[in-house]
């Protein structure tokens, strides 16, 4: 990245003409107003989604702090790499590599490449991924291991990377081998899982894997849900084709009750008393997350609300749909019907005992 680079050679220019002065400059740069407002706003313009303009608030407070703040540069890379600039954020990724000092460090700045490079490697249309890419970054995640080889999403992704390549049961090891660095309440472990025991998994489009708190205290983990149809609904008390697609969310949550389905609610409100007001309001008694920072929202790329995302038992996205979607209930009834098809007769099994 050019404000990366320049901040780069800046350092080494001040430091070689005035190293005491500048020593003392780069110590103090986390209480310098500039850097603190550039990482504020940073902060601010990223949940937004506003990602050009985050972009150029990390830049500015990274080239404050001498283009060797490590905080800034790993932010700047989840941005380049959310927002596409696949080139700026492998430049960003060297940049961090130039100043890491543990091998962790440097093993996340080799696994930062391969991942840019295995997302470069995806065909944008029908067309195969490039092997000459998937090579390079299976290369590189090999060199993420070495310095550290526990290192679960270099493991995770090299797994997914070698399945494409053709390499099941490399791809296979690799996946084990992250199962046994991860613990079982990690978001990743139960996709992990499976892609270990089902590695041609890793072809079809997976949902992003995460676990939140929902408002009544239960855990949702999106690949802990054995077995079972998820709908996540994004939405807000705001949004009035929200509002209006709320009864139709109320009437699928009693129709399916007892069945193999979990509905998630996920709420862009700006004012959480307002939600917590409204869902005791209107009765939501099913599962209610308040997506503060749009963590979530910007995992699922999310454009507009509401917007629906079904997914079948095995973790892959069924659809998905921006605005009121008429035939959601029938998606689910197939769906559903799969996965309880798909489930243990506990009479057959009785009686074969």
């Amino acid at each position: 990245m050019r404000f990366v680079t320049h901040a780069l050679c800046l350092a080494a220019l001040l430091y070689s003409l005035f190293p005491p002065c500048f020593a003392q400059a780069v110590r103090d740069y986390r209480a310098n107003p500039k850097f603190r407002t550039a990482i504020s706003d940073g902060k601010l313009l990223a949940q937004n989604q506003e990602y050009d303009l985050a972009i150029a608030s990390y830049e500015e407070a990274n080239e404050i702090a001498g283009g060797k703040d490590k905080g800034c540069l790993r932010a700047l890379i989840d941005l380049q790499i959310t927002s596409g600039n696949y080139d700026d954020a492998i430049d960003t990724a060297h940049a961090f590599r130039a100043i890491a000092t543990t091998t962790a460090e440097k093993s996340y700045a080799e696994a930062t490449r391969g991942r840019v490079l295995f997302l470069q490697a995806e065909p944008e249309s029908g067309s195969q991924y490039d092997p000459r890419l998937l090579n390079d970054a299976d290369t590189a995640f090999k060199a993420a291991l070495s310095l550290d080889p526990k290192n679960s999403s270099a493991l995770l992704m090299d797994g997914e990377v070698l399945v494409h390549l053709g390499q099941i049961e490399a791809a296979r090891a690799q996946f084990k081998a992250c199962l046994a660095c991860i613990k079982p309440d990690d978001p990743s472990y139960g996709r992990t899982r499976r892609f270990a025991e089902k590695p041609a998994l890793a072809l079809q489009q997976m949902v992003p894997a995460f676990t939140v708190t929902a408002l009544d205290g239960s855990r949702f983990n999106l690949d802990q849900m054995n077995g079972r149809v998820v709908l996540i609904d994004f939405w807000a008390t705001w949004c009035v084709p929200c509002l209006k697609e709320l009864p139709h969310i109320k009437e699928i949550a009693k129709d399916f009750a007892g069945q193999p389905l979990v509905i998630l609610s996920i709420s862009w409100d700006e004012d959480e008393q307002t939600w917590k007001d409204f869902i005791a309001k209107n009765g939501m008694t099913w599962p209610q997350y308040y997506d503060t920072d749009h963590r979530l929202g910007q995992l699922f790329e999310i454009e507009g609300l509401p917007s629906y995302f079904t997914i079948d038992a095995d973790g892959l996205l069924a659809s998905e749909s921006l605005g009121g979607d008429s035939d959601i209930e029938g998606k689910l009834k197939k769906l559903v019907a799969r996965a309880r098809s798909a489930q243990p007769n506990p009479t057959h099994t009785e009686a074969s005992n």
